[in-house]
Parts: C-alpha cells; sequence; structure tokens
C-alpha cells in the first residue's frame, strides 16, 4: 500500500474525529445516566455505536477495513476443516503424547532428585 493510500481525506480526518466523539459522548452519558435502567443505557450507546460504525464505514480508512474482513472471510471458506474423526483422533493423539511427556519429566525429575540427594548426602 502506498503512502498516498495511507492518508486521509480531510472529510475523512473529520468523519474520524466524529466517530471519536460519539463514542466518547456515548461512554460519557453511559455513566452519567447511571440512575435509569442498564437495559436502556446499554441498548442506546449499541445505537450509538452503530451509528459510530457506520460513519467509520464511509471513511477511506473504514473501506480498506471492509475489505479486509471480505477478504478474511473468504479465506476462511478456502480452508478445509477436520472432520469430527479426525479432530477426535487428534485430540486423543494429543492427550497421550503430553501424558506420557509428562510421566517422562517426572521420571527424570525424580531421578535428578535421587541423583541429588545421593551426591550430596542429604
Amino acid at each position: 500500500m502506498s503512502k498516498a493510500e495511507i492518508i486521509d481525506s480531510p472529510a475523512d480526518r473529520m468523519k474520524l474525529i466524529g466517530v471519536a466523539a460519539l463514542v466518547l459522548g456515548g461512554l460519557i452519558l453511559f455513566y452519567l445516566f447511571g440512575e435509569y435502567s442498564f437495559l436502556y443505557r446499554v441498548l442506546a450507546f449499541l445505537v450509538v455505536l452503530g451509528v459510530a460504525v457506520f460513519l467509520f464505514l464511509q471513511t477511506g480508512r473504514g473501506a480498506r477495513t471492509l475489505s479486509f474482513f471480505k477478504d478474511a472471510r473468504t479465506e476462511v471458506r478456502k480452508v478445509v476443516w477436520p472432520t469430527r474423526a479426525e479432530t477426535t483422533q487428534l485430540t486423543i493423539t494429543v492427550m497421550i503424547i503430553v501424558f506420557l511427556v509428562g510421566l517422562f519429566l517426572w521420571l527424570l525429575d525424580s531421578f535428578l532428585s535421587y541423583l541429588f540427594r545421593f551426591i550430596t548426602g542429604l
């Protein structure tokens, strides 16, 4: 991405400042109206966040972000996910290996502890 693509236009900067002001204002109002129902405050804050996200998506940076998530979604759809049987087999294999490595480390620790006690005479 070239440097010219990263720089936002003045209109985009104003929109981003508006987004920040909306979110900050929403947070302040959320706590200022603490005597009201928590449900209503959360719903109001979610509405403010929705407006902020909509405004953000109107900027060049927002369009690039949305494009990134669309591309990521496309790539995730290309992934070949393991079957349930493969997942079960792999999980059992990992559990067995973890048990064996734990057993080996316990035996090694016991041997070194015995060796240390033998050498030092404790």
